[in-house]
């Protein structure tokens, strides 16, 4: 019988480090800058129902450290135009495929709901992707090849 891993967890109240509302990681000497840091952080991320966490794995056990964020902790950071749909880039380097029923707009910024996050846009991606936005009076439309949708606002 496999031995259940050893745990080490660590409450979100107790964490040095924290995401903000752009996605941007900070510690308590300011924004964090290290890409290697960044990206390492970004692709440890993992969520269960106390919310969003980093792990690792040191000398066997593996330590959950919670750590705070402003309404989400997943990000779209980039885009690519597949034949028949878009592939979001999220900053965990996980891709899911943009569903355009799901955006919506709050606080003049883009979400995306899905079953297991809620993603919202970089202001890069958000750039990158408004070639597929136009504003019209019935509010902002996405366009995509024949799909076009009005992207509502909470």
């Amino acid at each position: 019988m496999a031995q259940a891993k050893k745990q080490n967890i660590i409450p979100k109240e107790q964490a040095v480090f924290w995401m903000d509302k752009d996605g941007v990681w900070h510690n308590e000497h300011g924004k964090l800058e290290h890409p290697k840091i960044i990206k390492y952080f970004n692709q440890s991320m993992g969520k269960d129902d106390q919310g969003y966490f980093l792990s690792q794995i040191i000398n066997d056990v593996e330590e959950k450290v919670y750590f705070s964020y402003e309404e989400t902790a997943v990000f779209v950071v980039g885009f690519v135009k597949k034949d028949a749909w878009i592939e979001l880039t999220l900053n965990t380097l996980d891709t899911i495929a943009l569903d355009p029923e799901a955006l919506y707009i709050k606080a003049d910024a883009l979400f995306m709901e899905t079953d297991d996050h809620l993603v919202k846009f970089t202001q890069k991606a958000l750039a990158q992707m408004s070639v597929f936005l136009t504003d019209t009076p019935q509010g902002l439309i996405f366009k995509f090849g024949r799909i076009q949708t009005v992207i509502r606002e909470k």
